[in-house]
């Protein structure tokens, strides 16, 4: 029988298991979550047929997804294009008039939130925050746009007395990482999991014994491997936006709520050191 799971993880979860299907198999999963006319009714041999591949090798897909078969697969999938048209990413095109783009921008980031939120392991998290709380030292590694969420979320736990190192070379990364122990906490920013330097360094962080967390938008990818721990986002891609621009929202979310659990855990220490970085810097303001 298949499973039921709630409507709005379907999409999430497919996606999260795209890296571990071969390119072929994972043409197929796209051109099947972009028909919108995917539904209850469509048979195998039609999934088949306009992929140019065997029934066989349809089913082989739905189970390394998680699905007891094709069957489980289209069930959960139609649910997930049943969703109401305004939950649903909606591609920018060159013809939007202003309003348009805001409110398909914002639709994006809004199903990123929700989205995660039904895939959410809120287990995962409170192990961070545990881990986080109890580091002697933070590393956080990252590069491009990943860097700059390192860094956003290193100054909130800047403001509550805990000190994160962020590094964005390769180099620094490799040097920072071979000075970890088993008292240090390294955490990974990598949307695709994939980036070299990054899992270089969480992997050099982990071989002297440091913890290691990934915060990525795939839990089967490399980064994620390497990691004690793993939070997870998820973002459907779009050409011009591409995946980063939503992911960036529900990446920010999952860690500003990683950040409350920490200041949760020592409430009087958070609370003390935010009021003295406060007052540090109420100077520099005109009012």
């Amino acid at each position: 029988m298949a499973e039921k799971r709630d409507p709005r993880s379907i999409g999430p979860r497919v996606r999260m298991m795209m890296p571990s299907l071969t390119p072929l198999e994972a043409k197929v999963v796209e051109q099947v979550l972009a028909r919108r006319d995917f539904t209850d009714a469509t048979s195998l041999r039609e999934v088949a047929d306009d992929a140019g591949v065997s029934e066989a090798m349809v089913v082989k897909i739905a189970k390394k997804l998680g699905f007891s078969g094709y069957r489980d697969f289209r069930e959960n999938v139609a649910s997930y294009n049943r969703l109401s048209i305004d939950e649903m990413h909606e591609e920018l095109s060159p013809d939007d008039t202003g309003l348009e783009i805001v409110q398909k921008v914002f639709r994006a980031s809004i199903q990123a939130l929700e989205e995660t939120m039904a895939i959410i392991d809120v287990g995962a998290l409170e192990r961070a925050a545990e881990l986080i709380h109890g580091a002697r030292r933070l590393d956080f590694y990252g590069v491009g746009g990943s860097a700059q969420i390192a860094r956003d979320v290193a100054h909130k736990f800047l403001r509550i007395g805990i000190r994160a190192s962020v590094q964005d070379d390769a180099h620094m990364m490799l040097m920072s990482a071979s000075l970890l122990g088993p008292e240090d906490v390294a955490i990974g920013f990598s949307h695709s999991g994939s980036t070299t330097v990054t899992l270089e360094a969480l992997q050099a962080a982990r071989r002297n014994d440091a913890r290691t967390v990934a915060m990525t938008n795939y839990r089967n990818s490399p980064l994620a491997e390497v990691a004690d721990v793993v939070l997870c986002s998820t973002a459907r891609g779009s050409p011009l936006l591409g995946e980063n621009a939503a992911a960036r929202i529900a990446q920010l979310n999952i860690l500003d709520a990683v950040f409350v659990m920490v200041a949760q855990r020592d409430y009087d220490a958070a609370e003390a050191n935010l009021s003295r970085t406060q007052g540090a810097v109420r100077g520099k303001r005109t009012r």
